[in-house]
């Protein structure tokens, strides 16, 4: 082995550390699990600013009702293009990757990265390709590097991997129950692939499996990258303060409000009133002693009106950064066709960084997986973009790239 598998995996680790509470923070305020506390969230501006513009990235980059990826031969002799174009297509559309893309877009704009995983299927299935979105928390990585980490009963590590014989010390336990849980690590380093147990010691003692892969079926891609980081920036990190602070404000808003509708009361302890036996109810008559100011209201000195225009103010923001004030425009009816041209040119202003990243992290490695996988089977003769063709993307963002040049 050339490298230090060891060390590389606790760099990852390490590297993958600071993030995690970023990303466990953006999910919870935009896209809450089972496990997150529901009476703690009150306000759901940004997770649907979320939803809004993880559908219009989907309709841009990858819409399944058009053909958004088309092959270009660089010479007559190179392989038949069309033919790969069209069983590349038809592979997509029989498989589940329009159902799971969505997925990951959601990572991409909540978190800044997204993991796909491609998979080649058994021969005989509807699709030559298998698709499934990673969550980013079994994932971490360095510059050309990826380490997966998932848990699974022992019995599907079994089958995924017939040759391995489990340890001694594990061997009599997956007899007696084949579901035990067994936390297994994936890595791809380079071409290199290797699978190990994630049961403490050396790696070396724990292989599960070792290989090598043609191309990366890891496909990781990012929404921007600050310089020197290896992880994305989504919308939501950047607008995560705005996004804290209104769940913050509509709490405190809330809570003012059950004030205003309950009230808070002073009474004089004159011995007559009871406080434990008093009901705050329509028609109810509270005794009090003679001379005494009985049951009185103390005034809040909460201040409805600030609070609404710090709301507002903030909202708009979130709105903002989540391209809900900008992409909704996409969607307007009964627009000339020089107005839809400079909107276009708008967007494209807006995501044309992002969409380059896109362009050459996700459809290309995406492409390239997917050439392979068919050449191999027999499906195509072997083409290569780097020789054989050129990828010609024509999804309505390129179209609108295209546009903004001619203007």
């Amino acid at each position: 082995m050339k490298y230090n598998l060891q060390q590389m995996y606790c760099q990852a680790l390490d590297l993958r550390s600071p993030w995690l509470n970023r990303w466990e923070s953006a999910l919870r305020y935009t896209f809450p699990t089972a496990d997150d506390d529901a009476a703690t969230l009150f306000d759901a501006t940004a997770a649907d600013a979320v939803d809004n513009l993880a559908a219009s990235i989907y309709s841009l980059l990858t819409p399944p009702e058009s053909l958004w990826i088309s092959l270009i031969p660089e010479s007559p002799e190179s392989p038949n293009a069309e033919i790969a174009t069209m069983a590349l297509r038809a592979n997509l559309n029989d498989s589940n990757f329009y159902t799971t893309i969505h997925q990951c877009y959601m990572d991409l704009i909540v978190l800044g990265t997204a993991c796909l995983f491609m998979a080649e299927n058994p021969i005989g299935s509807a699709s030559a390709f298998s698709f499934t979105a990673i969550p980013m928390r079994d994932i971490a990585i360095l510059n050309g590097a990826v380490f997966h980490t998932a848990t699974m009963p022992a019995r599907e590590v079994m089958e995924k991997y017939p040759t391995w014989t489990p340890p001694a010390d594990l061997r009599d336990t997956i007899k007696q129950d084949p579901e035990t849980p067994i936390k297994l690590v994936q890595s791809l380093i380079g071409t290199d692939f290797t699978a190990w147990l994630d049961v403490g010691g050396n790696i070396e003692n724990n292989i599960v499996a070792t290989g090598k892969f043609e191309t990366n079926p890891y496909i990781i891609f990012r929404w921007s990258v600050a310089s020197g980081e290896l992880y994305g920036r989504g919308p939501v990190l950047r607008a995560l303060p705005d996004i804290k602070t209104v769940n913050k404000v509509v709490e405190l808003v809330l809570k003012n409000a059950t004030i205003a509708v309950s009230g808070i009361w002073q009474a004089d302890d004159d011995g007559v009133i009871n406080l434990s036996n008093i009901n705050l109810t329509p028609g109810a008559i509270i005794p009090k002693a003679v001379g005494s100011s009985g049951l009185t209201p103390l005034t809040s000195g909460a201040n409805f009106d600030v609070s609404q225009i710090i709301l507002k103010d903030l909202r708009e923001r979130i709105r903002h950064a989540l391209l809900a004030d900008r992409l909704g425009l996409l969607s307007e009816k009964e627009m000339t066709a020089t107005e839809i041209m400079a909107r276009n040119a708008d967007m494209m202003r807006i995501l044309g960084a992002t969409y380059g990243r896109l362009l050459h992290e996700f459809i290309r490695p995406l492409v390239e997986r997917g050439l392979q996988i068919l050449s191999r089977r027999g499906v195509i003769d072997k083409i290569s973009l780097h020789s054989d063709a050129e990828l010609k993307y024509i999804a309505p963002i390129a179209k609108m790239a295209l546009e903004e040049t001619i203007i």
